[in-house]
């Protein structure tokens, strides 16, 4: 008998149907926190390995698909499928950009793909949202090839105060069904479903106000990487290779 993976108290269906709600003003929030919103990009390429012409990638969960504009921009001769849970957000990639290639999952613990289909995944604040996280990696796992790289990033467990705080004050988009995990935690389930931790850090201490006081705070997290001033960032990335 298959051990019965552990669950959040929400469902997949939920997640997207918060997304759909929200899909109308994702952009135009997120426009509005455009310097933080953006660095999971520019970190996204920075820890990615040189990509080869042909690679294939996946972008899930795509949002607005704007990581897959970063990465072809970088990588013109690659391939990226962004994935999707919300049809209302991929109404809106698809406004913003005709040509990207976009497949809707209907369940973050049974994707659609074959196994081994992905030479990289990028995977930007959606394990917190995912029903079953173990069953997504563990997905995430069988259709990347072996030693393919796993770009992860989500929340930890102490953004949850200034995540409350940050709506109450500034609106936004909201984060709908969730769960931050602690990176203790995060690491704990990348190694039971497979992966091998090659990287763990933290980013974006101060997440609003002017541009040159966030890159402050990106120069503390960044010099106090091996301390707890590491977990305040909101934003915590994670490199994966399969083994």
């Amino acid at each position: 008998m298959n051990k019965e993976l552990p669950k959040n108290n929400w469902t997949d269906q939920q997640v997207e149907e918060h997304w759909d709600a929200v899909a109308h003003k994702y952009v135009k929030e997120n426009n509005k926190v455009k310097y933080a919103h953006d660095q999971r990009f520019r970190k996204m390429l920075e820890l990615l390995p040189p990509l080869p012409s042909g690679a294939k990638i996946l972008n899930i969960t795509s949002r607005d698909a704007e990581a897959s504009i970063f990465l072809q921009r970088a990588y013109p001769g690659i391939r990226v499928i962004n994935a999707e849970i919300s049809q209302g957000l991929i109404n809106e990639a698809v406004r913003l950009w005709p040509n990207i290639e976009q497949i809707k999952i209907s369940t973050y613990s049974n994707l659609p793909f074959t196994d081994e289909e992905f030479d990289a995944i990028v995977s930007l604040e959606t394990l917190e949202h995912v029903a079953e996280p173990e069953a997504f990696l563990k997905e995430l796992h069988r259709i990347i090839r072996p030693n393919g790289i796993l770009i992860l990033s989500c929340p930890p467990a102490t953004s949850e105060l200034p995540y409350h705080a940050f709506t109450f004050l500034f609106g936004g988009h909201g984060e709908g069904p969730h769960r931050f995990l602690s990176s203790k935690r995060v690491k704990m389930l990348l190694k039971e479903t497979g992966w091998q931790i090659l990287h763990h850090e933290g980013n974006v201490l101060i997440p609003a106000g002017p541009v040159f006081l966030q890159k402050f705070g990106d120069y503390l997290i960044q010099k106090f990487q091996h301390s707890f001033i590491r977990e305040l960032g909101i934003r915590q990335f994670y490199v994966g290779k399969r083994i």
